[in-house]
């Protein structure tokens, strides 16, 4: 089928109807339900924009089918409005489209969509509930739309162009100020029966232990986040250790200015404090990784977010605290835990090919 100019689709009255019935929501209900392997050859051609939606910035990108970004744009995210939301959607598409000829569009979004990728039932940055977002969009933009989860859309991208490549079952984690997760497995997204799979920063390591803002204590993400490493370097900064006197000098004795980030550039500058810090988030990482391989038995973990700008200082010792506290260590293969490939643009590189291999499943 021949690609649609910016902004227009052959055929569009006669086909509106059509790819609206089918539900390219489906999109993400095929996604996250049949297997795509099969499928993939499908989205050879065609280019198709990603737009990755996070709490202060919307970026997009127009991303062709072997995962490179031919052009980008970036927006700050206006507030909660979900209006205003959709507006800067369309202009970044509309922008982005004017140079290329674009088939369809995938938006990825912290959040829990629902099974068919229609609608957003909860999204923590955003004013979005049971917000029927791929409809509204579809409206707007003229062109078939996906919508899935951000971490879903991430690991779709680092097992088709990055560092999951060749994986049968891949379990991607993302380390930022929480922890995040999804899984690819046999070629498909798979997210649970309700489609609220990945929480994995929600498991329970430490019953009665720090409260998490979802309500739990003990949560792992209040352990192995970045906002954990920047807790535990203001409480030791707080308390005036004398080993903590180069975190203070970084922010002026302001304890309050301390950050996973200051930390982290703190250990790369050579530290030896904050490398330790890092490191005990690192084996809290290590165990929590552990749990999920006695659980779902992945080839190998992919590890990404801002905390992972750490890279070995928090790997390495993830690995040692894996291998300790692996179910059946030394009778059974365990699975590689590496650093992920695609950095910051993985979420828009996978909601676009999403998009580009469901709109041509569904045409």
């Amino acid at each position: 089928m021949q690609t649609p100019t910016p902004g227009r689709q052959p055929g569009l009255r006669a086909r509106t109807a059509a790819w609206r019935s089918r539900t390219v929501a489906g999109a993400a209900a095929n996604a996250a339900g049949h297997d795509f392997r099969s499928h993939l050859r499908l989205g050879r051609k065609g280019l198709a924009i990603g737009v990755d939606i996070g709490g202060t910035k919307v970026a997009a990108g127009v991303v062709d089918a072997e995962g490179r970004i031919l052009s980008q744009a970036k927006r700050s995210t206006p507030g909660n409005d979900p209006r205003a939301v959709e507006q800067v959607i369309v202009e970044l598409v509309e922008e982005l489209g004017a140079g290329h000829r674009i088939w369809s569009v995938g938006i990825g979004a912290a959040g829990w969509m629902d099974l068919d990728g229609a609608t957003v039932l909860f999204s923590p940055h955003l004013a979005w509930r049971n917000e029927p977002l791929r409809e509204n969009l579809q409206r707007l933009l003229r062109r078939p739309v996906l919508l899935t989860n951000d971490a879903d859309a991430a690991a779709w991208a680092e097992w088709r162009f990055g560092a999951g490549q060749g994986q049968s079952r891949l379990v991607c984690i993302t380390l930022g100020t929480g922890i995040g997760g999804a899984m690819v497995m046999d070629g498909r997204l798979e997210r649970g029966r309700f489609g609220v799979a990945g929480e994995f920063g929600h498991q329970i390591i430490m019953p009665g232990g720090h409260r998490c803002e979802c309500g739990n204590r003990g949560c792992w993400e209040q352990y192995a986040s970045g906002n954990a490493l920047g807790r535990e370097a203001r409480e030791l900064a707080a308390a005036n250790s004398p080993v903590a006197q180069e975190l203070l000098r970084a922010v002026d004795g302001d304890v309050g200015r301390i950050t996973g980030v200051t930390v982290t550039e703190l250990a790369e500058a050579g530290d030896p404090t904050s490398r330790e810090l890092i490191e005990d988030v690192g084996e809290w990482l290590g165990l929590g990784l552990a749990n999920l391989a006695a659980a779902l038995d992945p080839g190998k973990f992919v590890i990404g977010g801002g905390l992972c700008d750490a890279g070995e200082l928090l790997v390495a010792p993830a690995r040692k605290a894996f291998s300790r506290n692996l179910t059946g260590r030394g009778f059974r293969p365990a699975a590689e835990i590496a650093l992920a490939a695609l950095g910051p643009n993985a979420g828009l590189i996978g909601a676009a090919d999403l998009s580009r291999v469901s709109s041509r499943m569904h045409t």
